[in-house]
């Protein structure tokens, strides 16, 4: 999520992959409204229905 605190620091996998989505003409860069980290696992307060449903069909349509 765009203000995951696990992954604000500049030296993280979300700085290199926004500097890669402006670099490469093959990536494509998502991030989602919020702050939870694990926003995808149904088992945890921190599910986000709508942005895990989103991450799924997005993961789904690559895959395809």
């Amino acid at each position: 999520m765009d203000r995951d605190p696990l992954a604000s620091p500049p030296e993280t996998d979300l700085e290199t992959a926004r500097r890669l989505d402006a670099e490469l003409d093959e990536a494509t860069f998502f991030s989602y409204p919020g702050d939870q980290h694990l926003f995808a696992d149904e088992s945890l307060p921190s599910y986000d229905a709508q942005a895990a449903r989103a991450a799924e069909e997005r993961v789904l349509e690559l895959l395809s």
